[in-house]
C-alpha cells in the first residue's frame, strides 16, 4: 500500500515558519510510506506570508481540501500553533481519515486541549516526540492503519 498511499501533511505556514526544518525531516520520512500531497509546506522559500495564488485564498483552500479528501491518512506537526492546521485536522476527522499529530514538548509550549483531548489512540493519535523518533513513530502509525 505504501506505493499508492496518499498522505496529507499539515504544518504551520501563516502561523509561523520556525519549524520548517522539522517539517522537512518528517516529510522525508513520510515518503517511505507513500506520496506526500502537501510537500510545499516544507519549502524553505515559503514564508509566513503564505502562498501566492492568482485565484487567492479560495483556490488554496479548495485545492488543499481536494488533497485532504484524496488522502489515505493525515500527519500533522502541531507544535507551532496554527489556525489552518487546526481547521485541516477538524476536516480530517469529519472525513474519517486516520490522523497522527506530532508534538515536541521540548518546545516549551502546551498543546491545545482540543488536539490532545481528541486523541482516541486509534483514528486520532497524538504523539509527543523528539525529531530522532520520527521514523519509528511513523512506522508504527502506518502499520496500524
Amino acid at each position: 500500500m505504501a506505493d499508492t498511499r496518499r498522505i496529507y501533511f499539515c504544518g504551520s505556514i501563516r502561523g509561523g515558519r520556525d519549524d520548517v526544518h522539522v517539517y522537512q525531516r518528517i516529510v522525508h520520512a513520510l515518503r517511505t510510506h507513500g506520496t506526500v500531497l502537501t510537500e510545499h509546506v516544507t519549502h524553505g522559500g515559503l514564508t509566513d506570508a503564505g502562498e501566492t495564488s492568482e485565484s487567492g485564498d479560495k483556490q488554496i483552500h479548495d485545492r488543499d481540501l481536494d488533497w485532504l479528501q484524496q488522502s489515505h491518512a493525515v500527519v500533522a506537526e502541531v507544535t507551532q500553533p496554527s489556525l489552518g492546521v487546526g481547521y485541516e485536522l477538524g476536516r480530517a476527522v469529519d472525513l474519517d481519515k486516520p490522523v497522527l499529530c506530532l508534538f515536541r514538548p521540548e518546545s516549551g509550549r502546551r498543546l491545545s486541549a482540543m488536539i490532545r483531548g481528541a486523541a482516541d489512540g486509534r483514528r486520532f493519535v497524538v504523539q509527543d516526540y523528539s525529531p530522532d523518533q520520527v521514523q519509528s513513530i511513523l512506522n508504527q502509525f502506518f502499520s496500524q492503519i
